[in-house]
């Protein structure tokens, strides 16, 4: 499912209309006739049920009047407020104003001071409020009346419907400068808006429903339009039973190169996430004084030792053994628990020169690569990058609130310029693509923000990567089922006790139920 920029949506409802002759007003009749459903979904039953709809001047409001002429003919008691004079109306929503007119709908102006005690007054009646002030076209703050309109509403209490994004909220970044409406249930039309999708938008969004108003599917499957949500959906077509004729070679092997003195857990766990993501066979090449401790950490991960340093990280004297390794494996996982140390950005240089298979680099293997970011052109196989935000601060030099203010945009850019795929990670993790693309993931929760969840991630996407996917959708998948296990983990669990081995352990089911589906 895409996620569409304000413009990129007004050039398909232009196209929709303009191109394919569906009249703007019948997809507004569509929108107002969608959100109503949404509405009987929450009420159970709308007759006699009393609803306040707040209208605006431009088509939100339009939508906002078609709704309250729906819920008029299903019964329920509704008052609408219009927040501008009639001439002012856009023409499609000056056409439902007039209907509602003429049907004796129950309607008030809402545009001066001495409308807000009679606005005041209904709101306190209501049993649900539709918000329909302003949609995706409005950037900047609420203007003081609007505020005091908006407050109002946010006082009442009781569920409120926000058409296509709640007033307040800028589409194109959720930023919200003044306030906004805090809607219990946001009914958006054809994809969601970036609005929805960031902080603190999304907090103002509620429960998000995407509505088919009838715009032409392929208008919103344009190659152009860059920027996609990730759903079951998304990586359904990756997911099969297995065929009775296989073995564990068939589902490829994993060589996970880490480990040093105290972080033996990181490459352990990524080792074990790659067994259970369906790997057929994993391999953790570690310094060698601390094999026996990966060793026992799970007797089904294979175990290979490396020439060490003195403080017990790889030496390079172990650079021909992993050469070795790596002309022997599906796929390498590099740097966690690697430490940051003088020998490693020579260690990732190397591997980067003489990998044949695609490389999964997190952790240390990313700080490394910080030092001289120039090595990451030294190679011929794919790249998938899994930084967390203080990361991927360190690779491009910036603080990490530089990064996390625009995390899409700058994903997208060093995906673009480095030809790698990235997968920035936090609240909403984000995968960048060498096209330009970027998937958002709304999987996961606060409970696995918790050591070693990374290296869980990083061990999925190697795991899935070894058994076919290629490495740009197995970091897409990966994501998702990664925060799909933490959140039937924090189900079982809670969040606050949620520790990284819980997602490892709840793979196995994330996965039966890919597989059912």
């Amino acid at each position: 499912m895409k996620i569409l920029r304000a413009e990129e949506m007004r050039l398909i409802d232009g196209m929709a209309i303009n191109e394919y002759g569906i009249p703007g007003i019948v997809l507004m009749e569509n929108a107002g006739i969608r959100t109503v459903e949404v509405i009987n979904e929450i009420l159970g039953e709308i007759r006699n049920k009393k609803v306040v709809v707040v209208a605006g001047r431009g088509n939100n409001g339009g939508d906002g009047l078609v709704i309250a002429r729906q819920l008029m003919n299903g019964g329920a008691r509704v008052t609408v407020f219009v927040m501008g004079k009639k001439e002012e109306l856009t023409p499609d929503t000056r056409i439902n104003y007039e209907i509602m007119q003429k049907i004796k709908g129950d309607i008030y102006p809402l545009y001066e001071p001495e409308h807000m005690e009679k606005f005041a007054e209904e709101v306190q009646k209501a049993e649900i409020i539709v918000d329909s002030i302003y949609g995706i076209g409005f950037k900047g703050s609420l203007q003081e009346f609007e505020a005091g309109v908006v407050n109002i509403i946010n006082s009442r209490g009781v569920p409120v419907i926000a058409v296509d994004i709640p007033s307040g909220v800028e589409a194109d970044t959720g930023k919200v400068h003044s306030t906004a409406v805090r809607a219990s249930h946001t009914v958006t039309f054809a994809a969601p808006k970036w609005g929805h999708i960031l902080e603190p938008g999304a907090d103002f969004t509620g429960n998000l429903t995407v509505a088919d108003i009838s715009i032409p599917r392929f208008l919103l499957e344009q190659s152009s339009l860059k920027s996609n949500l990730i759903r079951e959906e998304t990586i359904k077509p990756y997911w099969g039973k297995r065929k009775r004729e296989s073995h564990k070679g068939t589902y490829g092997h994993v060589l996970v190169l880490g480990g040093s003195l105290g972080m033996t857990g990181a490459v352990s766990m990524a080792a074990y996430a790659a067994l259970r993501a369906g790997a057929g066979l994993v391999t953790a090449a570690v310094p060698e004084s601390l094999l026996p401790i990966v060793a026992g950490f799970r007797p089904e991960i294979m175990t290979v030792p490396l020439a060490e340093t003195g403080k017990a990280a790889i030496a390079v004297e172990a650079l021909p053994a992993i050469e070795n390794l790596l002309g022997a494996v599906s796929v390498c996982a590099v740097g966690c628990g690697m430490s940051r140390y003088l020998e490693a950005k020579a260690i990732m240089n190397f591997i980067l020169e003489k990998a044949g298979v695609p490389l999964v680099i997190d952790a240390d293997g990313i700080n490394a690569l910080a030092e001289d970011i120039s090595i990451l052109k030294n190679r011929q196989v794919p790249v998938v990058l899994t930084p967390h935000p203080g990361e991927m601060a360190r690779l491009l030099q910036k603080s990490i609130k530089e990064v996390q203010a625009d995390r899409v945009e700058i994903a997208r850019s060093f995906a673009v310029d480095w030809n790698v795929t990235l997968v920035l990670k936090g609240n909403k993790t984000v995968v960048a693509m060498p096209s330009g693309d970027v998937y958002v993931n709304l999987t996961g929760n606060p409970g696995m923000a918790t050591a070693g969840s990374g290296d869980v991630l990083c061990g999925i996407i190697s795991g899935f990567i070894a058994q076919g996917l290629n490495p740009q959708m197995a970091a897409v998948a990966g994501v998702y089922v990664h925060g799909r296990a933490g959140d039937l983990a924090s189900m079982a669990k809670g969040e606050r006790g949620l520790i990284a081995l819980d997602l490892v352990e709840w793979l196995p089911e994330v996965l039966r139920q890919m597989e059912a589906c």
